[in-house]
């Protein structure tokens, strides 16, 4: 019979033993949080850029925070929350970086992306897309990740009052460009 390594086991292990054997430079314990969570990740950038190629750049950018500041996490526990807070630096710090380009022929958030045949092709990514970049972050963390308005503020450093603003107005463009499958309904 063929002895396991302890790395075999890591896969049936909990999340916070795991960050704490990463923590002590483990290698393959991050490699199965890797495992565990990039998918997730992915989706999050994906959701946040509505690029994929982009998404998979940021995700891979994050982990990489991840790897190099995973010792600052002072509670294995809230790996979960942390991460999602260091992935929403990176998308963050992306957006002041490339600023250099704002405004030029980028959508404010009150058109639409036009198809050939109206309400065709409207989905729910198409219409993010449509948002301005603070207002797609809020809206994201808000609806997909289950974030309180105080988390969200808490993540983002924006002012909560800024948060519940940016959600409504954002919730409120989605409303607007989806309306098309309301009136498909009827």
């Amino acid at each position: 019979m063929a002895s396991r390594r302890a790395q075999d086991y890591y896969p049936e292990c909990p999340e916070a033993f795991l960050v704490s054997l990463a923590r002590t430079g483990d290698r393959s314990a991050f490699e199965e949080l890797v495992r565990r969570r990039q998918s997730w990740l992915r989706n999050l950038m994906r959701r946040l850029c509505n690029d994929v190629t982009l998404a998979d750049d940021l995700a891979q950018q994050a982990l990489m925070k991840t790897w190099l500041n995973l010792r600052q996490l002072k509670k294995p526990s809230a790996f979960g929350g942390w991460l999602k807070k260091l992935a929403v630096n990176v998308w963050l710090h992306h957006l002041r970086k490339n600023d250099a380009l704002r405004g030029a022929g980028e959508l404010q958030g009150n058109e639409l992306p036009r198809s050939e045949t109206p309400g065709v092709g409207l989905d729910l990514d198409r219409a993010l897309a449509t948002l301005e970049p603070h207002h797609r972050l809020c809206v994201v963390l808000s609806y997909s990740e289950g974030m309180s308005h105080r988390e969200i503020a808490e993540t983002t450093a924006l002012p909560l009052g800024t948060v519940k603003t940016h959600i409504r107005t954002g919730a409120q463009q989605l409303q607007d460009a989806l309306s098309a499958y309301d009136e498909q309904e009827e």
